[in-house]
């Protein structure tokens, strides 16, 4: 969670070194060790149980990797952990994310509404793997492969939020029609997110918005925002530029943020004309 005090009102998170083992991994893993004793197996046999190799089942328990979900339930059946191994699987997926963006993640994963405006790059929530992928083997400098993959992993799992039911998050995207242009990947990779960005536009709880570059400017033109309001009805307003995440709570400013993105939404095209200009450029792919 976000810390405050009566001096601040918001946290800024920056790109950093991230070579330390997350704490959500280890806590797992030791979960994982105490299970498999009790449960009077060794390491290789849990390994065969489950179907994985002796090397992930002990990178696994060390902390030196994170369990993925089928990881999970295999040794929530095995071990009979109880749901103790399924309710870490959230902090181990956010702890794959940068740090700079934990924060932001974990206030996400309480949301019931996020209202975003993405003016350079389609967001991650809507994503294809292609898509994500090619942004991040784009990133300087370059990450190594097995932080690509953990990068990655978490990214896609992050959009479970679309379809999750209790409680259901109501989304609002505004893109700007220069991220839908921008050849990210190629034009199969564009193809193929573009579809994708279609399909999200019939999805009840999703709406996606189209700005034209044609409104030359408009009062969005100072960058990114996210607009979160959590199931405690708590408000937060994320700014990310380079890098740097900057989380603020102060009513006063993300009210003004707020109004900013009313405004937004009744500048950009409405969302069956976005979705028809979004299908119009699939097609000229």
């Amino acid at each position: 969670m976000v810390r405050t005090t009566q001096r601040e009102c918001g946290i800024t998170g920056r790109r950093g070194p991230e070579k330390e083992r997350p704490a959500a991994w280890s806590a797992y893993g030791k979960l994982v060790r105490l299970f498999r004793e009790r449960a009077g197996l060794a390491q290789q046999a849990l390994a065969e149980a489950i179907d994985y190799s002796l090397e992930q089942v002990a990178s696994v328990e060390q902390g030196r990797r994170p369990a993925k979900a089928a990881f999970t339930e295999a040794a929530e059946r095995v071990l009979e952990a109880g749901g103790a191994l399924r309710v870490l699987q959230g902090d181990v997926d956010r702890a794959k994310l940068p740090l700079f963006f934990q924060d932001f993640a974990s206030l996400e994963a309480e949301a019931v509404s996020r209202f975003s405006y993405d003016p350079m790059l389609v967001p991650g929530l809507l994503q294809t793997e292609a898509y994500a992928r090619a942004l991040l083997e784009a990133h300087f400098p370059p990450l190594e492969e097995e932080a690509i993959e953990q990068h990655l992993t978490a990214r896609l799992a992050r959009q479970s939020l679309l379809t999750r039911k209790n409680p259901c998050v109501v989304f609002s995207f505004i893109l700007e029609e220069g991220a839908l242009q921008r050849m990210v990947g190629g034009r199969a990779v564009m193809g193929e997110q573009l579809a994708r960005l279609w399909d999200c536009t019939r999805m009840r709880n999703v709406e996606i918005q189209v700005m034209p570059t044609k409104h030359a400017a408009h009062s969005g033109l100072n960058g990114q925002m996210v607009l979160l309001e959590t199931v405690e009805r708590r408000q937060f307003v994320s700014i990310e530029a380079q890098g740097i995440v900057n989380i603020r709570s102060d009513r006063n400013e993300v009210s003004e943020f707020c109004l900013q993105y009313g405004m937004l939404r009744s500048q950009a095209l409405n969302t069956e004309e976005s979705a028809r200009f979004i299908e119009r450029l699939a097609g000229e792919l």
